[in-house]
């Protein structure tokens, strides 16, 4: 009597809605992906972690340089030199030489 009143108060709640990546796969009978890698001998996983890295990787470069010429483009260079506290010609030839002793062949070893 017991096991049957247990077997209804079970079936009153719905059953838990299983993840794709759960063990047993996204349908009943079925291996999902994860699980799939799991299974197969380590130098196979290592090879597929590291494509899985270098297309992300590739992704994200490809989104760097693009970002990059797109800022180039946008970028002003005549208002960026106008910006620049660079000495002209003529202050250049007012500062002092300076002059850098000579050492001994033997000093620097």
């Amino acid at each position: 009597m017991k096991n049957s009143n247990l077997k209804i108060q079970q079936n009153l709640y719905p059953p838990k809605p299983r993840s794709f990546f759960e063990k047993g796969g996204a349908r009943e009978g079925e291996q999902g992906p994860i699980t799939r890698i799991q299974g197969l001998p380590e130098p196979k996983r290592k090879i597929i972690f590291w494509l899985v890295i270098v297309i992300i990787g590739l992704g994200l470069l490809t989104f760097y340089v693009k970002n990059v010429q797109k800022r180039l483009k946008g970028l002003e260079l005549e208002k960026f030199k106008e910006g620049l506290p660079l000495p002209s010609g003529k202050e250049l030839e007012g500062l002092p030489k300076i002059e850098i002793p000579k050492l001994p062949k033997g000093i620097l070893k």
